[in-house]
């Protein structure tokens, strides 16, 4: 889904609250991503996804939006030298 935001700083635990009530869901199954500042300030728009459960976010989901939530641990590795 796109989501429009009209209002200047408004922060993505917000946008997921609000998102979580229209869904009727828990905002824990749901991603923002991908948001874009017009011209000017006035209006930012992004993209938004609401899934069913914890397992289908796991299924679909990259893992870098995964570990924004917490929901996966990136393996630390040495590097190569």
């Amino acid at each position: 889904m796109i989501i429009d935001v009209l209002q200047r700083q408004q922060y993505l635990r917000q946008i997921w609250e609000k998102l979580a009530k229209m869904g009727k869901t828990t905002p824990d199954v749901i991603f923002v991503f991908g948001f874009r500042t017009h011209f000017g300030g006035g209006k930012t728009t992004g993209f938004g996804t609401i899934h069913d459960s914890l397992d289908n976010v796991k299924e679909n989901e990259p893992k870098h939006r995964l570990a924004k939530h917490s929901l996966y641990k990136k393996k630390k590795t040495s590097r190569k030298q």
